[in-house]
């Protein structure tokens, strides 16, 4: 019975509240592993479970060595699920009131330098992956986007003659982000040069392809950026999301104001926007110790 009403639950994400497929997955494999949890226990009906049986499985998380963060994230799905259920009139109770969520430590995410950037972006180009991979930092660097939205892209979603971008983002809400002239540039000649030698026998509208003409996955992307940080000697343990970061430290850095790098990163609130106030206070400290005379 839990099982057909994680499924209920998991369509009422994507249909009625427009998740995207990937926090979808996500809300899955958390559900997944808390009926898992109920399996050993020979539990299977929401009558059985309370608020014993949540604590227990936090504790079981504990043990299982899942970090504050991880257990935070199934209990906010958890709490999502028994929402719906209540919505739904599918249950009056809700084992998850009066738990509290793990309290979190605030840890500033990694950020690129201005000279780390540079070095990052200036790999050789040498074959039609290095133009393409060439272009997906570029526009990453100049936009924001995160992953998800850079390989969703497709080629009518690019406005050369505007310099724009047109991203659905989370929730399927679109925003339109301008471009500057290194991504343009990028962009440019990776549509006219190169994309149509990524493309297989089937049409493909995806504006980035991998080597066998599909769409990039976030896996692949995930490996390349990793192989030319390490290539150009960038010494940081990055991602792809450390794109988006530098970007918008960068730009609250160079004097732009909070709302509008909120509307670039297509947050919902500002609040989670704010952490790039800390991050760049943060670039101001290490700067001055590092510069100032007296620094130390």
């Amino acid at each position: 019975m839990i099982k057909e009403l994680e499924q209920d639950f998991l369509n009422y994400l994507l249909i009625d509240r427009k998740y995207s497929v990937n926090t979808k997955k996500s809300y899955e494999n958390d559900l997944d592993q808390f009926i898992e949890f109920l399996d050993k226990l020979n539990l299977n009906t929401l009558e059985q479970i309370d608020k014993t049986v949540i604590r227990n499985y936090l504790k079981y998380l504990d043990l299982m060595k899942n970090d504050e963060r991880s257990i935070a994230h199934k209990l906010t799905v958890l709490r999502q699920f028994y929402k719906y259920l209540k919505i739904e009139k599918i249950t009056k109770e809700n084992p998850i009131d009066g738990i509290a969520q793990p309290k979190l430590k605030k840890v500033l995410p990694k950020v690129l330098t201005h000279e780390e950037v540079d070095k990052l972006l200036s790999f050789p180009l040498k074959t039609k992956y290095d133009f393409r991979n060439k272009t997906m930092l570029e526009l990453m660097y100049a936009s924001g986007l995160r992953i998800s939205e850079l390989i969703h892209l497709k080629v009518h979603d690019v406005n050369l003659e505007m310099a724009t971008v047109k991203v659905f983002g989370k929730g399927n809400k679109e925003r339109i982000i301008p471009i500057g002239d290194y991504a343009l540039a990028a962009l440019s000649i990776y549509l006219v040069d190169y994309r149509s030698q990524l493309l297989k026998r089937e049409l493909n509208d995806d504006l980035f392809l991998s080597s066998r003409g599909s769409s990039m996955t976030r896996q692949a992307f995930f490996k390349i950026v990793r192989q030319i940080a390490t290539e150009q000697g960038i010494k940081k343990e990055l991602s792809p999301h450390t794109l988006r970061h530098s970007f918008a430290t960068h730009l609250v850095e160079n004097g732009a104001d909070l709302r509008s790098v909120q509307e670039l990163l297509g947050h919902t609130d500002i609040s989670t926007t704010q952490i790039y106030t800390h991050l760049s206070d943060h670039f101001l400290e290490q700067n001055y110790q590092t510069y100032h005379p007296h620094g130390e």
